[in-house]
């Protein structure tokens, strides 16, 4: 298709091969680098409100397995570290699990089951120091373990926040102008779907009125023109309709009278930016006038009120994913050992993002500014994910502390509500063999995820 646009115009400087792959390489490790301060903040979001409600902390570590390097203040009682696998980390705080109700913890169990239950029990007694039994996790008030709990998804909400914040407000976000970018000599029948096809037949009417790139439009019918929105809509109820536009050429002034003709576009949906779909799951259409130009496109700072809307739409995809993570769960193994192909919009691994942060970084016709801001929004867009991710109220997520918690309290109001004795603190150590399963079905589910993520990636580009 015959198309006028100023950017065809414009000098670009190709990187070397080399500079590509080192742009790419970057890219990843500020992926990796991003992830890994996220970790670290989300770990001092639960070490903060530890502290500060007196629990003992013996460890702070970002990351598993061996520890490459560690330090432990002079004095201090926690000790903060950074381990070989940087896909998470802790901190430990004593007396996770109360006593055994009437009896010390003692290892009587016969079963695999009792006996990891009551080692359990054992190991969380035997890191509490003598004379520090009210630091322990499980004496302090329910509304304190909460904050303890949430203060690390709470932490990447914030970074999260502050990653938008700087994107919208900061870099800005790209809006339509009233300057055209491009010209289109022939009509494009069903815009904004995959599925677009052509009509040569007769030209645009844009490109037959004589409209080129870098002309702004200053007004319609001799009233003033600000905003591209106004633009579309006078444009899409236009059918037929002769319009007098006046435009702005290289410092004159002109006048054009274009004639939008009907066109039949695909209605996208505003939320997911996907072709409707009636239902009977065929594309929903519409017929608007049709002129043949596209607007170009500027950075414009944003205020916090389009922060909290990018915020939600994020937080409301994540959550989606989240919810329907068994379906995801199966998608990806279509993806990875059937060659099933991948939802762009669905869930990824360090590594996907990885691949998707270099490849941005190494994307030579893209503004350096375009980058950068990319990717600090990806690294708002992961804190939203771990802060969701963590919620999910099972153990040994933050979640399940949450929900283990309420119902500690919730237990004890109820017996205060009926008259009854303080049941004691809820026996959480009965949640372990729960919490060894479900860490084995995280890390199969992760595992999966980096497989597919290797074989068959995402890509932009």
């Amino acid at each position: 298709m015959g198309t006028f646009s100023r950017a065809a115009d414009d000098p670009r400087v190709g990187y070397s091969p080399v500079t590509g792959a080192l742009l790419f390489i970057l890219g990843i490790l500020a992926a990796l680098i991003g992830l890994a301060i996220s970790i670290a903040l989300h770990e001092l979001g639960h070490l903060s409100f530890a502290k500060l409600f007196g629990v003992r902390v013996p460890q702070y570590m970002v990351g598993f397995g061996p520890t490459i390097w560690s330090r432990r203040r002079k004095g201090g009682e926690t000790e903060y570290g950074v381990k070989a696998i940087p896909l998470g980390g802790y901190i430990s705080m004593i007396g996770m699990y109360p006593p055994k109700a009437g009896q010390k913890a003692t290892a009587q169990g016969t079963g695999f089951v009792s006996q990891m239950i009551e080692e359990g029990r054992e190991a969380s007694a035997e890191s509490i120091p003598d004379g520090e039994e009210h630091r322990a996790f499980y004496r302090k008030p329910v509304w304190q373990r909460l904050l303890i709990m949430l203060g690390g998804p709470l932490m990447n909400f914030v970074i999260a926040g502050i990653c938008f914040a700087v994107v919208a407000v900061g870099f800005g976000t790209y809006q339509p102008t009233t300057s055209v970018d491009q010209v289109y000599e022939c009509v494009v029948v069903g815009g904004g779907s995959n599925e677009s096809t052509e009509d040569c037949s007769a030209p645009a009417p844009g490109f037959e009125a004589g409209l080129l790139p870098g002309d702004r439009v200053v007004a319609m019918d001799g009233e003033p023109v600000e905003e591209w929105a106004q633009l579309q809509n006078r444009i899409r109820t236009s059918a037929d309709e002769p319009i007098r536009l006046t435009v702005e050429r290289e410092g004159e002034t002109l006048d054009l009278t274009i004639t939008p003709i009907p066109n039949e576009i695909y209605v996208v949906d505003p939320e997911t930016g996907e072709v409707a779909e009636d239902e009977h799951g065929e594309p929903v259409t519409e017929t608007v006038g049709y002129v043949g130009f596209t607007a170009a496109q500027q950075r414009v700072p944003q205020d916090l009120a389009f922060v909290g809307e990018m915020y939600g739409q994020t937080v409301k995809g994540i959550t989606d994913i989240v919810i329907t993570m068994p379906q995801r769960v199966v998608q990806m193994f279509q993806a990875g050992f059937l060659g099933a192909e991948r939802d762009p919009n669905g869930p990824m691994s360090v590594v996907g993002v990885g691949r998707i942060t270099g490849e941005i970084a190494a994307q030579e016709q893209i503004p350096i500014a375009d980058r950068v801001a990319t990717i600090i929004q990806i690294v708002g867009t992961v804190n939203i994910a771990l802060g969701v991710f963590n919620l999910i109220p099972l153990p040994p997520l933050d979640g399940g502390h949450v929900v283990s918690a309420l119902w500690d309290g919730l237990r004890r109001w109820f017996a205060k509500l009926r008259g009854r004795p303080d049941p004691g603190p809820f026996d959480v150590a009965k949640l372990i063999p729960v919490t060894m399963v479900m860490a084995i079905v995280w890390m199969a589910i992760g595992a999966l995820f980096i497989f597919t993520d290797i074989v068959n990636p995402i890509s932009l580009f």
